[in-house]
Formats: structure tokens, C-alpha cells, sequence
């Protein structure tokens, strides 16, 4: 039977450049912070390393800061932005489509005397702006909107968010988990002050991350102990991981425009494809402006969980949303913050694609859905 993965948003499968790299790495096992030969080598390749991560992303290396994956990311910026600037005001401004990590890092911050306010999102998932502007406040030190959003791929104008966070005086965070190395992103250009990503977003090893600081970004510690990564975030360093991590993200950020462009050609003729194919179903997303290998489905009189176990029988990998909410039955709030109503949200599924997919991948797709959709609607009855 042909297997077909199509989760690729939730995590992917590594990089053989990157994995070679990765045990090529393991015998240097010094600690990077010891003095001596093995130590200095394992140094020498985490500032190799964090060289490879700035220059992608258009920054100074000092502005790099290695973590364990993009939920620490997130965490850092928002909980260290909060207690180091809340001197200045304890209001932060976000979304109600972020990720849990942001979500749930906000709702601490509100318990500890932090007060939040969600910038509302139109029907296709996109941040009002106007919004947005209304609710910045004397008292406000960040704003917190992811670059893409992890269900249906619908992307922020973050460069304008940057502005007028900018213009404000406010710090300025952006979830970038699903965007670097899907879209091209260059941090000077961007002005954002600080942006999450995660190495197995693209290909690299899991548990390892980044967070960018901008030089003069007032922002606490995350991590306390000693004094790694510029006494800023304590613990022996991921060496394995972040060599893992520029290799993946130098061999995925190679030629993205054109691959970018080729993935949204197989996204969009699976999504044309469903459309046309199947009855009662409803994309959800922005039709242009969402991330290249992203399709967000609804389906009419279906529920998700019922779909992805025939869709798992069929040899197709497929999610309902965020993998770290996975083992939750709740309605997507990403969806429901979009108006979708209850009934289509609880059948909406998310193809995510990669450079990988192949067109063979995508008429095997759609030969078999149609009558998937067919037998689960036949059963909630």
C-alpha cells in the first residue's frame, strides 16, 4: 500500500545532510564551555553553527540564542519581554489564534497581574489591523503575532505589525515556527525584536531551537543556572542539535523561492482538486496568502477524528490541527476565532505538504478521499 505523509506542519522527517552531520558531530564530545581540545572543538562548531542560523536570517550572531524547540522560544520571549519591562506597563497584545505556547504562556502572565488583549482575526485568519492599533495603549510593552499561522497556514503582515509596534515604543514578538524556510524572512528588513523557530519544522532534529534578540531588547533570563549562551539562558549546550539545526535550515532556505513556489503547485491542485471532487467542503485560510504547502479542509456532516483514521487506514498522514493538541477533542480555536461554525470545524483537516511530496502523492490523494468522505458521512448518520 503507498504511503503518503501529509503532516509536515507538525513535525518532518530529518534531513540526511543533516543527520550525517549530526553523527559526524557526536565524537566531538567536549563541553563547549571546557578549555581544553575537545571542548574548544565542540565551541568551535556551535559558533559555526549559530554563523550559519544568523546569515540565513540576516542578523548579527550575537542576536542568536539556541533553546530547546519553539515552545521555549515563545516562553522566553513573552515571560522575559513581561518581567523585564514591566516597569513600563503590564499589557501585552495578542491573538486568539496563536499557538498553545503563546496562548497558554499569555494566560500565566494574566495570573502573575499581566492584562491581555486578543486583536480579533477576519474569516480567513488574518490579525485586524486597525484592531490592533486601538488597543495599544501607554501601558502596553508587547505585541505577540505569529508569522504564519500553524492550522491554516494564513500569513500576518507582520512587517507592518513591526512598524507599528515600533512606532509605538513596543516590543515585538513573532512566532515563526511554520515560517522560516518556508517563506523567505530577513530579520533586518522585518524589524521584529525577537522570533521563535524550531529545528524540526524544517527538516532538522527535534528538541533543539532558536530565539533572535535584538541587541538592546530588555528581556530577563529564561533559563538560570550557569552561564551559557552569554549568561542569558543556562545549560550545557545541544551541540549535536544546533549543528543539526544550520545544516537543516542552510539545506531548506537553498533555492526557497522556487521550491516554495513549486509546493504551492501541488497545494493548490490538491486543493482545486477537493473542491471539485467532493461536495459540502470549505477551505479554510486565506486562498493566496497562507504558507506553500498548507490546506486547510472543512467537510460538511463529518468529524476529523473519524477522516484521519481512514485516511491513517489508507496509508495518508494527516492532522486536525496542531500536533500538540492532538490528543484534545475540543473545536480547533483557530477556527472557531475565524467564524467557521462548530459543525464544519469539527471536520476540518490539515494536508501539509513539503518539498518531498511528489505529484504521484497528490492524485493518490485525491483518488482515495472522495470515497473516505463518502463512508464517514455515511456513518454519522
Amino acid at each position: 500500500m503507498k504511503y503518503v505523509y501529509l503532516d509536515n506542519a507538525a513535525t518532518m522527517p530529518i534531513n540526511d545532510s543533516a543527520l550525517n552531520k549530526m553523527i559526524e558531530c557526536a565524537k566531538y564530545y567536549g563541553n563547549p564551555s571546557s578549555v581544553y581540545k575537545a571542548g574548544r572543538k565542540a565551541r568551535k562548531l556551535m559558533d559555526e553553527s549559530r554563523a550559519v542560523i544568523a546569515s540565513i536570517l540576516g542578523v548579527d550572531t550575537s542576536e542568536i540564542y539556541f533553546t530547546s524547540g519553539g515552545t521555549e522560544s515563545a516562553n522566553w520571549a513573552l515571560v522575559g519581554a513581561a518581567f523585564a519591562n514591566a516597569d513600563k506597563g503590564k499589557h501585552i497584545i495578542t491573538s486568539p489564534i496563536e499557538h498553545h505556547a503563546v496562548l497558554n504562556t499569555c494566560e500565566r502572565l494574566n495570573k502573575l497581574g499581566f492584562e491581555i488583549t486578543y486583536i480579533p482575526v477576519d474569516k480567513y485568519g488574518i490579525v485586524d489591523i486597525d484592531a490592533l492599533k486601538k488597543a495599544i495603549r501607554s501601558d502596553t510593552i508587547l505585541i505577540s503575532i505569529m508569522y504564519a499561522n500553524n492550522e491554516v497556514g494564513a500569513l500576518q503582515p507582520v512587517n507592518e505589525i513591526a512598524d507599528i509596534a515600533k512606532e509605538n515604543g513596543v516590543l515585538f514578538h513573532t512566532d515563526a515556527v511554520q515560517a522560516v524556510s518556508a517563506v523567505p524572512i530577513n530579520l533586518s528588513e522585518l524589524g521584529a525584536d525577537m522570533l521563535s523557530l524550531s529545528a524540526h519544522k524544517f527538516a532538522g532534529p527535534k528538541g533543539v531551537g532558536a530565539l533572535y534578540i535584538k541587541k538592546g531588547t530588555k528581556i530577563s533570563p529564561f533559563m538560570h543556572g550557569g552561564e551559557q549562551e552569554r549568561g542569558r539562558r543556562a545549560g550545557t549546550e545541544n551541540v549535536i542539535g544546533v549543528v543539526g539545526m544550520a545544516e537543516a535550515l542552510k539545506i531548506a532556505c537553498t533555492d526557497i523561492i522556487s521550491s516554495g513556489a513549486k509546493i504551492a503547485e501541488k497545494r493548490d491542485r490538491l486543493i482545486n482538486g477537493i473542491i471539485n471532487s467532493i461536495e459540502g467542503v470549505q477551505l479554510n485560510g486565506h486562498p493566496t496568502m497562507r504558507l506553500p504547502g498548507n490546506v486547510n479542509i472543512s467537510f460538511e456532516n463529518t468529524l476529523a477524528q473519524s477522516l484521519l483514521m481512514r485516511l491513517d487506514s489508507a496509508g495518508i498522514a494527516a492532522s486536525a490541527g496542531s500536533a500538540c493538541a492532538s490528543g484534545s477533542l475540543e473545536t480547533s480555536h483557530v477556527l472557531l476565532a475565524m467564524g467557521v461554525p462548530q459543525n464544519k470545524a469539527k471536520g476540518s483537516i490539515r494536508l501539509t505538504l513539503s518539498c518531498n511530496t511528489t505529484d504521484e502523492d497528490i492524485d493518490y490523494v485525491l483518488g482515495v478521499l472522495p470515497s473516505i468522505v463518502e463512508e464517514c458521512r455515511g456513518s454519522a448518520i
